[in-house]
């Protein structure tokens, strides 16, 4: 549906997730996919390169690997959220240690809230995410009308 601001979106039952850990949570990640192994099952897998790799050979879920983070994983992802290519994402993030790529992270949070993505940064929220019912549900939702706002802009310019 569109209107003049907002456009809705579809997410479908099955949705496309985007699996990330900073180096310190990545065993935190793993053993979260293995936990919920029943449920990323029947989903489309995605994650940035080392983590990716890690969940497919000890979690047993094939997982798409783009580029590791540093090397410009978390953009790429980043893009798809764009494209209408991700519904989700689960990225443990480590909040006690400093992150080369810390742009790029806040980047892909930024597009992601754009986008109106459901993101967990931790294992709490990443709980809440895949107990709810959405999850293999369609879930609609709104974005901003981008082709009206881009002509606003250009208008006003």
């Amino acid at each position: 549906m569109i209107n003049e601001e907002y456009i809705t979106l579809a997410l479908n039952k099955s949705k496309s997730i985007a699996l990330i850990a900073h180096d310190n949570k990545k065993s935190e990640l793993i053993d979260w996919c293995i936990a919920n192994y029943e449920v990323l099952k029947n989903h489309t897998l995605c994650g940035t390169g080392t983590t990716a790799r890690m969940i497919t050979d000890k979690a047993g879920l094939p997982v798409r690997g783009y580029n590791s983070g540093p090397l410009g994983g978390d953009q790429q992802i980043g893009a798809k959220i764009v494209e209408g290519k991700i519904d989700l994402i689960i990225f443990f993030s480590d909040p006690l240690t400093a992150q080369p790529h810390d742009p790029d992270v806040k980047a892909l949070l930024r597009i992601a809230q754009v986008y109106d993505i459901p993101i967990a940064n931790n294992k709490a929220t990443a709980d809440f995410i895949i107990t709810s019912p959405y999850i293999n549900e369609v879930y609609e939702h709104q974005v901003i009308n981008f082709s009206k706002n881009i002509k606003d802009r250009a208008n006003t310019l």
